[in-house]
């Protein structure tokens, strides 16, 4: 391990920076060895907490990384020296051990660390785990927030999310999940239970369900950061790039989605010019990067389509200019391969548009009776404004009133109270 140190003005800002960076690496690195994520992740705490502990002191070492990879690496050692198995244990990990002396980092391979990262990904997202569970490891694990930055995040206790947190350990232990990229016959699966989460993630950062914030752009920004990382361990898999795109061109409106007061600002009333002109360049090219592995597989999953639809909005220099005939178009397709009473609801959104107020709601209509949107506020809300364009604004009130009484937010109840008393602004 580099003995080397660097000074820095604040060193315990340093400690968390590189540890929000090298966690997966490190939680990664030690599972290899002992195949459990769980204990990996312990010992990968004990090094974060020797670092806060050294570093004030000693200074930053100037492979910071590394050195957390080699302390967390011992503690797993002297685990497994602890154990009945040591010898045959020991044997298996000879090399490991050889790589916690000096000069080891050098010959940890990229390839070798990009594996154990895409590992940890694939158990901390693993089917047996609830999908609560899956998204506080996967935050913890793979991103390194603090258990408290993840309740914060979510609205909920923080021993509500410790509890999921040693839950799903203690499941995947339970369910001997081994550490490793499942095999081609169960990877897709594997891999959208992945993409699930990470895109949970995005969604509580872009839209808060609950509390008083219209959004948690950490959550966002920590999202995105997992989708390019799983972009670059699996650059063959169209639906990757595709939720790439999707979150960096929904992130690329968030300075134009709220007011100086925080108050929401709808999309058809937004200030493009503050839209993120890098974050929409970003997010064309991985579509075009999704559109064209798609090509070659045959397949456009979800993720790429509802990407497609968002580029539409991003293309569109004004609202006015919105393709909407071809926004309902690809809902339309969406529906054929992810149907869901939700997508329809989109769809209506984008009918009434291309096509007017009453052909969406006649599709809003046949969805009222749906008991998967029995509590969804958008429901009343789609309808609502689809009333309210048509004249109808005693009934869109009372739509909009409803849609209040649903949303969990309250920034959003506020503004669709704001649209009941007066529905046709």
């Amino acid at each position: 391990m580099t003995t080397a140190t660097t000074r820095t003005a604040d060193p315990k800002r340093t400690v968390e920076a590189v540890w929000r960076i090298e966690c997966a690496r490190v939680v990664g690195g030690v599972a290899r060895i002992l195949g459990d994520v769980g204990l990996a992740e312990e010992f990968a705490q004990d090094a974060l907490v020797a670092a806060l502990e050294q570093w004030p002191a000693e200074g930053v070492p100037d492979n910071p990384g590394a050195w957390l990879m080699t302390i967390a690496k011992r503690r797993a050692i002297d685990h497994i020296r602890r154990q009945q198995t040591y010898q045959r244990k020991l044997t298996e990990i000879g090399r490991d051990l050889d790589e916690t002396e000096p000069g080891y980092d050098a010959a940890l391979t990229e390839d070798t660390i990009e594996d154990d990262i895409l590992r940890l990904m694939f158990v901390s997202c693993h089917p047996v785990l609830s999908t609560e569970a899956r998204v506080a490891l996967t935050l913890r694990v793979v991103g390194g927030l603090r258990t408290e930055e993840i309740a914060r995040a979510f609205l909920v206790p923080e021993t509500t999310v410790a509890q999921r947190i040693v839950r799903a350990k203690r499941a995947l232990a339970d369910a001997k999940v081994p550490f490793e990229v499942p095999d081609s016959a169960e990877r897709a699966d594997r891999l959208s239970s992945v993409l699930e989460a990470i895109y949970l993630i995005f969604n509580e950062g872009y839209a808060a369900t609950a509390g008083s914030d219209w959004m948690r752009p950490e959550l966002c920004d920590e999202a995105m950061r997992l989708g390019r990382i799983l972009a670059g361990l699996v650059p063959d898999e169209a639906e990757v790039f595709g939720l790439v795109s999707l979150m960096e061109i929904q992130a690329s409106r968030s300075a134009a989605r709220t007011d100086a007061k925080g108050e929401p600002i709808r999309l058809l009333a937004q200030d493009r010019a503050r839209w993120n002109q890098l974050l929409i360049r970003r997010g064309l090219a991985a579509l075009a990067t999704a559109e064209e592995v798609a090509v070659r597989t045959g397949v456009a999953g979800p993720y790429t389509l509802q990407a497609a639809i968002a580029a539409c909005h991003a293309r569109a220099r004004r609202a006015e200019d919105t393709d909407w005939a071809r926004i309902a178009a690809i809902y339309r397709q969406l529906a054929e391969i992810d149907p869901s009473p939700v997508v329809e609801l989109n769809r209506a959104v984008a009918v009434g548009m291309a096509q007017g107020p009453a052909a969406g709601l006649s599709i809003v209509d046949e969805l009222a009776h749906d008991p998967q949107l029995k509590d969804y506020y958008l429901l009343p809300s789609v309808r609502g404004d689809l009333l309210a364009r048509l004249g109808r604004h005693d009934e869109a009130s009372a739509e909009f009133t409803r849609a209040a009484g649903l949303t969990r937010n309250d920034r959003e109840r506020a503004l669709l109270l704001a649209r009941a008393d007066n529905p046709s602004t």
